[in-house]
């Protein structure tokens, strides 16, 4: 169990030497996500020890080459490892003629089967939920079609108070119950009630993640309250026409939202490699939210 972020690739669309194109691996509770495929992935994912085949889901936010020009490679890598399971792929509705064209044109089937699920940035929906996950997605605001995402985990089983359940020599088979919030009534006919037995659960985290975006006040209500939030912030105010221009975010835009949505921690990526150094970035945002770090390749936040 646990909940971690990799950050695999934080620059923009023109890579440095330091800064990889978009790309985060999600574990959650023994759920292997991946979050956009900029090109070089499948190295990034190898450099920092994760296993390729652990990855059940790929979440790709849009269409623009930084996001997804990685995912070809990373599939047929799979494949030349002896990939048998499923893979599901949500993404917008041109994803999968692109990358099954490509496929096919090598002329080699794959051993696994693909799964495309079609996202289009247009509503706000779940778009998956086990007993472990939920991940759920939400439109942003860029040049072309682009989704949000948030992965949570489900809510936690209320905590058995092992003194008073021994103390009572309450039945083992009530603890079940109690976690459920459910009383137990033995053979004997005596209620146990799940409230004198049980404690809080322990928290439950989110992480929402906003990749290409203007600012836009209209995905607060989608990450709010989040442990832990991702935005773009490909400029800082040196720049800010630009990022009106283009469809992207300042540092202080991001901050500002990250406030707004009453967010636990912010995490600011997708630096434009204009910028050598992130001071500017961290400053700007800071003065609005605290709480504000700039990420690296590499990097890795854990949850708890």
């Amino acid at each position: 169990m646990g909940f971690k972020v990799l950050i695999l690739g934080s620059g923009s669309a023109l890579p440095t030497n330091h800064r990889n194109p978009t790309a985060q691996y999600i574990f959650c509770n023994n759920r292997h996500i991946l979050i956009d495929c900029g090109e070089g992935t499948q190295i990034q994912l190898r450099k920092n020890k994760v296993r390729l085949q652990k990855i059940d889901t790929i979440l790709i936010s849009h269409l623009h080459g930084d996001h997804y020009f990685g995912l070809v490679g990373l599939i047929s890598t799979m494949h030349l490892l002896g990939r048998d399971r499923d893979l599901t792929i949500y993404g917008p509705d041109p994803l999968e003629k692109i990358v099954r064209m490509q496929l096919e044109i090598e002329g080699y089937p794959l051993g696994f089967k693909i799964n495309f699920v079609s996202i289009n940035g247009d509503s706000a929906k779940e778009i998956y939920r086990d007993n472990a996950i939920i991940i759920r997605t939400f439109p942003l605001n860029h040049r072309i079609p682009t989704n949000g995402f948030v992965i949570e985990e489900t809510p936690k089983k209320l905590k058995i108070n092992k003194f008073l359940f021994e103390l009572d020599k309450v039945p083992i088979p009530a603890a079940q119950l109690f976690k459920m919030s459910q009383n137990y009534v033995s053979n004997a006919g005596k209620e146990y009630s799940y409230e004198r037995y049980t404690q809080p659960p322990d928290k439950s985290f989110r992480y929402a993640y906003c990749s290409d975006t203007k600012y836009d006040e209209s995905i607060i209500e989608h990450i709010t309250g989040a442990s832990l939030l991702y935005h773009e912030a490909t400029f800082a105010n040196d720049m800010k026409e630009r990022a009106r221009q283009t469809y992207h975010s300042t540092a202080e835009q991001a901050a500002t939202i990250a406030k707004k949505a009453k967010v636990s921690k912010l995490l600011l990526g997708h630096l434009s490699a204009r910028y050598g150094a992130v001071y500017m970035h961290l400053d700007e945002a800071k003065a609005v939210f605290e709480n504000t770090y700039v990420v690296n390749d590499g990097d890795e936040i854990v949850l708890y």
